[in-house]
Formats: C-alpha cells, structure tokens, sequence
C-alpha cells in the first residue's frame, strides 16, 4: 500500500487533510511532517506516522519524505522565505524518492500577474524540472480569510472594500482540504492542474448573504486603493502588511480570483459547501 504524507499537518490546512485521509485510508497508511511533533501528540496516538520536518532544515526534510509514494507539500505561510523553503522541499522529495508530489498552489499559477502568485509559479516549475509525477491544487480564495471582515461586519462596520465588482471564487476551507486529500490518495492525478474555486461571486453578493444569515446589516462601502489603506491602518493592520492587503482588493478587481472551474466540486464527487452554509458556521463560531 502507498504511503501518504502530508506537510504542516497541524496548520489550519493541512490538519483538515489529515482527517479526510484517515476516513479514506487506514491511519498506518499516512504519515505528517511537522516542526513540533508534540503538537501532533493527538495523530499519532490514532496510528499516523508523525515525523520532524523543518523547511529551514532541509536535511529534516530529506529525512522525514523517506519512504513516502505521495507527498502533499501544503504551501507555507512564511511569505518572505516561501520559494527557498519551498524548493529545498521538492530537492528533499527528489532526493527521497518520492513517487508523486501534490501542492497547494494558487489561482493560474502560471499566467498570473497577482505577486502574491510569484512563489507558487516558482514552486510548480521546480516540481515540474524533478520528473516526479505531480499534481497542482490550485485553491482560490477561503471564505474564512474574511473572518476578521465578517466580524468587523456584525459590529456594525461596513465592508469596507476598494475591488469594485471584481469576483472571487470562494469556497470553504474544509472544501478545499478535502479535494487535496482525494487527489493525494487517488490514482490518475498524474501531471494534472486543477484549479480549484467556488461560484465567482462579488463582495456586494457575499455581503448580502452574511446579512441574510447573520440578520445583521452588511453595508458594502467602495473606496479607493489609498483610502483602504488608511482605513486598514486605523484598523490595526500593521504598516509593512499594508501593501500586501491592498494588493488582494486590487487582484480581486483585475479579475485574478475571478476563475470558472467545475474542478473543485469534481474532485469531491459533490457540489460544494453553499456560501451561505460556510459564512453561517463562521458567524456561529464568532458568536459562539
């Protein structure tokens, strides 16, 4: 049987993928690479083969992909070291023998001028050059980014928002880790692109379902890119993230996130959790 592993499973992604494996496969079948193995305590008392892996210690990596058929590599989050750590990562699987490599890439990681997309083109064409058959998620946006936008929203603020009528194809976290764990622990995947994404839908329309949810009002408030970064400043947003948040209204209104794809509700043999359902639990956990 293939052995499976999964990098940052205990990150808000990747644990998500844990579970859905262990309800495909038996748990001596997967195995998770993390910086803190104590904080992986829970999955290996359930069975699953938890090892240290570091992605600025590349020789933990190297170590911690031996033996595995199919890797998940979950992008990390460290946005200013992400190409390096993501290479030494695909030198590690090339290195270890690894037979398939998955990756959670981003939306038209090939063609798009998002910058936020720069890391994943480079991490995918790496992946490409070891010959190792692949397969890239490409997620689009999760609905829970939002989060801190939504409660701003039933405290009254408006949705503030400088992206015009651009669309995003939001979909739900656990949406998205389950098409991952089916592409890892399926067959046929190799060397295939998905681009994974709900219905393109505006920030007017994801307002108007928060407010039919959450009964509360959702005023949308358009401004300018300078004026969102001084709202976002007074916010709390730090200075040198300003740029960064910005960058999001303007891909959104360029039409980056705006992607039409059945991939996602494909790969999980079902259609996909409604916005609505997914902004419901989050409003229930903010209230909770």
């Amino acid at each position: 049987m293939a052995k499976l592993l999964v990098t940052g499973a205990t990150g808000q992604l990747g644990a998500l993928v844990v579970e859905h494996l262990l309800t495909k496969v038996p748990a001596d079948q997967v195995a998770v690479s993390v910086r803190d193995p104590q904080k992986a305590e829970a999955l290996k008392a359930r069975g699953v083969d938890v090892r240290f892996g570091d992605f600025n210690q590349p020789e933990s990596l190297a170590a911690a992909f031996k033996g595995i058929d199919r890797l998940l590599i979950v992008s990390t989050s460290d946005v200013g070291n992400r190409v390096k750590q993501q290479i030494e990562a695909v030198k590690a699987a090339k290195q270890a023998n690894v037979g398939f490599i998955a990756y959670t890439s981003a939306p038209r990681a090939d063609t798009s001028k998002f910058a936020l997309v720069d890391d994943h083109r480079a991490t995918e064409e790496a992946i490409r050059a070891t010959g190792i058959p692949y397969a890239f998620v490409r997620n689009n946006w999760y609905l829970e980014n939002e989060i801190q936008t939504i409660q701003a929203v039933l405290h009254g603020a408006p949705w503030v928002t400088s992206a015009g009528d651009g669309k995003v194809g939001w979909a739900t976290r656990k949406d998205y880790a389950e098409a991952a764990a089916n592409v890892l622990a399926g067959e046929g995947r190799d060397n295939t692109v998905y681009e994974l994404a709900g219905k393109p839908t505006t920030i007017a329309e994801l307002a108007a379902i928060l407010a039919e949810v959450s009964g509360k009002d959702a005023q949308v408030q358009q401004v300018d890119d300078a004026t969102y970064a001084s709202i976002m400043s007074g916010a709390g947003v730090p200075e040198p993230a300003i740029p960064f948040v910005v960058s999001i209204q303007q891909a959104i209104r360029d039409g980056s996130l705006d992607v039409e794809s059945d991939d996602l509700p494909t790969l999980l043999g079902r259609p996909l959790t409604p916005l609505a359902v997914g902004l419901r639990e989050i409003v229930s956990g903010l209230q909770g």
